[in-house]
């Protein structure tokens, strides 16, 4: 996404989403080569596969099962207050016996299924929304509810989208489950009724029944940070770089950690710049430690004294600042959302030097470059809303877009991971916003890319955020539902082998926002795994042996 902190308009409604960075990493985290982690490798590991696959079928991030509930609302003669009128909703058909007060402090994500009619071979729309219910009512959208009525055989909300005439009113149907709770909404908008359908509420820190962790991963250490929303982190030096984003009260920043020992990390420093503190990316070289800054471009420290960096200079990357940052070889590359890709020199790390700027087609109109990718010479560009595309990058004078895979749902191309697998190049490509998932695409040909794979949590409605590959094991950081970890020895079938999961609702300044939990990941092969979360900072997990 191209900002820190937008308001996502969709169909009319309002989602507020932390658009967050993507992150690779490098083999050795003190390299000063520092580079992607796979680059050169004839295979991403042992060779379990054959090459051979079905094609299969693009269907789009949503996975329609019809309504969520039975009731249904009554759009006739709608006005200015449609949406306070609890009596246009039709609750007959509910069990509403089985409603209960829901428990103070608890957070739950709602899917939204749109009730208009859904067109042969399609997928009704379908949005996740939040609400945090707290002791004096609770919050939808960062502010307030306006109405909360709940308890035994009842279930009324209603919020509002902040500075603007947005509002949406749940209607409770059934609880399904101890902890999920189906309905039915109104949206409207500037007094008008946009639209309705039925919602699913699942309350997201109860994991839909997964234990807190399997595979072996476990948590070994955490680092809390002051600084805003943390987003993404680097690990070099016997430090990590832990950047954040604006949240709430908090301004954003960079925090570092001593990491010499994992198990006991010591928050060093925190610092920002005046003006400027929504800092959404981070990688290094050397001694130049590169920011993505939404508002001033590409931040370039001197962190040859680890603990302290210096500033060095700004390198502007246009209006919206830099989004993501990568280090490839002696090439710095800096994601400015709606203007392009920078390409700069940095044989001399903390001295870039601008080579070129990478423009593809209609940047500017669908979101531009997200985050990046390089292997084997080609840029592999998760470009928004336009969708995932393959750029051969060798000659930066004769840069060419080779191919690309469009979503037919124009959904968000986020961020991906390439390798090699029996002798094919693989991407493991991952979406955001609501229903995003894991797709492994075949990429040997761009000009066309086929699927071959695909992977999806047991809460479907949940986002990823990064992911990277370490041989044979694909490491994701999935927002709520917090790290993943697949083997993709045979990509066709991608198989979780452990998680943790990190959301908790009592975690400071968390909130009810579907862009909460784990975003940063990395594995910089010292044996530990590095991730950001969004309220608790940094967390550090034991890496896992290849299968």
């Amino acid at each position: 996404m191209a900002m820190s902190l937008r308001v996502l308009l969709s169909t009319g409604l309002l989602l507020m989403s932390v658009c967050l960075s993507g992150c690779e990493d490098s083999p050795d985290p003190d390299s000063s080569d520092s580079g992607s982690p796979d680059a050169g490798l004839p295979d991403a590991g042992p060779v379990v596969w054959d090459g051979t696959y079905t094609e299969l079928e693009e269907r789009g991030d949503i996975l329609d099962t019809g309504p969520f509930a039975p009731c249904t609302f009554d759009t006739r003669d709608a006005g200015a207050t449609t949406c306070e009128e609890l009596s246009r909703f039709d609750l007959s058909q509910c069990n509403l016996g089985s409603l209960s007060e829901v428990e103070a402090g608890s957070i739950y994500l709602y899917p939204l299924r749109d009730a208009r009619p859904v067109p042969d071979g399609g997928n009704a729309v379908i949005e996740v929304g939040g609400v945090h219910f707290t002791e004096d009512g609770g919050n939808m959208f960062y502010v307030p509810l306006p109405l909360r009525d709940t308890g035994p055989g009842r279930f009324f909300v209603r919020g509002f989208a902040p500075a603007s005439t947005a509002a949406i009113t749940l209607a409770g149907c059934e609880q399904k489950e101890t902890d999920i709770i189906t309905g039915c909404f109104a949206y409207c908008y500037r007094a008008r009724l946009i639209r309705s359908g039925t919602f699913e509420a699942h309350r997201v820190s109860r994991w839909g029944g997964e234990p807190e962790s399997s595979g072996g991963l476990e948590l070994l250490s955490e680092g809390y940070t002051p600084l805003g929303h943390p987003l993404d982190l680097y690990v070099t030096k016997g430090h990590a770089y832990v950047v954040s984003i604006p949240k709430q009260v908090r301004t954003g920043g960079l925090s570092i950690f001593d990491v010499s020992n994992p198990r006991a990390p010591v928050l060093k420093k925190t610092l920002s710049l005046p003006g400027d503190n929504t800092w959404n990316g981070v990688w290094a070289k050397g001694d130049a430690l590169y920011i993505a800054s939404n508002t001033s471009g590409t931040l370039v420290y001197d962190i040859s004294q680890p603990a302290e960096p210096l500033f060095i200079r700004g390198l502007t990357t246009g209006g919206t600042g830099t989004h993501t940052v990568l280090v490839d070889g002696d090439r710095l590359y800096s994601m400015a959302p709606g203007t392009g890709t920078f390409v700069h020199d940095i044989s001399e790390p903390l001295s870039p030097r601008l080579l070129t700027v990478i423009a593809l087609p209609d940047a500017a109109l669908l979101g531009g470059p997200h985050d990046t990718f390089v292997y084997e010479n080609r840029l592999y560009v998760s470009d928004a809303f336009r969708g995932y595309f393959v750029v051969d990058v060798t000659d930066l004078d004769h840069v060419r877009e080779l191919g690309g895979y469009v979503r037919p749902d124009f959904t968000f191309a986020h961020h991906s991971a390439v390798g090699t697998f029996a002798g094919r190049t693989i991407a493991f490509e991952g979406g955001e916003f609501q229903y995003a998932h894991l797709r492994v695409l075949d990429v040997t040909r761009p000009e066309r890319i086929v699927k071959i794979g695909e992977f999806r949590t047991h809460r479907p409605f949940t986002s990823i955020h990064n992911l990277l590959l370490r041989d044979n094991l694909l490491y994701i950081a999935w927002y709520q539902d917090g790290v993943r970890v697949l083997d993709v020895s045979n990509p066709t079938r991608p198989r979780q082998v452990a998680h943790y999961n990190t959301f908790r609702e009592a975690d400071p300044y968390r909130t009810e926002s579907p862009f909460e939990g784990l975003l940063g990941i990395r594995v910089p092969g010292d044996g530990y795994v590095y991730a950001a979360d969004s309220s608790r900072g940094l967390l550090i997990f034991n890496e896992l042996a290849q299968p």
